[in-house]
């Protein structure tokens, strides 16, 4: 399922993205890395993927809230699958085992605590990709 899928990291932090990345081209996805917020926006503009991880805590504070916000206010962005990869699940309004406090604080596909697991990262990005994809086809 990995074969020919791309996937879009932001996370401003080079060592957990370094970590992530080997995961996943070890799987067989093609992955793109973006460090900064500006910079992460602009490649979800210029090409497509079929999966963003993104990291929450960002440049000036919650920037990772506001790529997720604008990715679903854009018609080319909003179907595109988001798993957030964070470690400060409960200062974003997010209970255990991560279902939102208010559902449009932030619309997402899922969301998971750092540090994670490889064999769970790697399941939960084939899942998201393997449901956007049923979306798609489903019409």
């Amino acid at each position: 399922m990995s074969k020919g899928k791309r996937l879009l990291i932001i996370d401003d932090d080079p060592d957990f993205v370094e970590g992530i990345l080997s995961i996943l081209e070890t799987a067989g996805y093609e992955v793109e890395t973006a460090y900064n917020p500006k910079d992460g926006f602009d490649a979800l503009e210029s090409k497509q993927y079929d999966l963003l991880l993104l990291d929450i805590m960002m440049g000036r504070g919650a920037e990772g809230v506001m790529i997720a916000r604008k990715m679903r206010k854009d018609p080319k962005l909003r179907e595109m699958p988001v798993l957030i990869i964070t470690g400060i699940r409960e200062q974003i309004a997010y209970l255990f085992p991560g279902q939102p406090m208010h559902p449009h604080f932030v619309e997402v596909d899922e969301l998971v605590e750092k540090p994670v697991e490889p064999d769970f990262l790697l399941e939960r990005v084939s899942a998201l990709i393997k449901a956007a994809e049923d979306r798609k086809a489903k019409g």
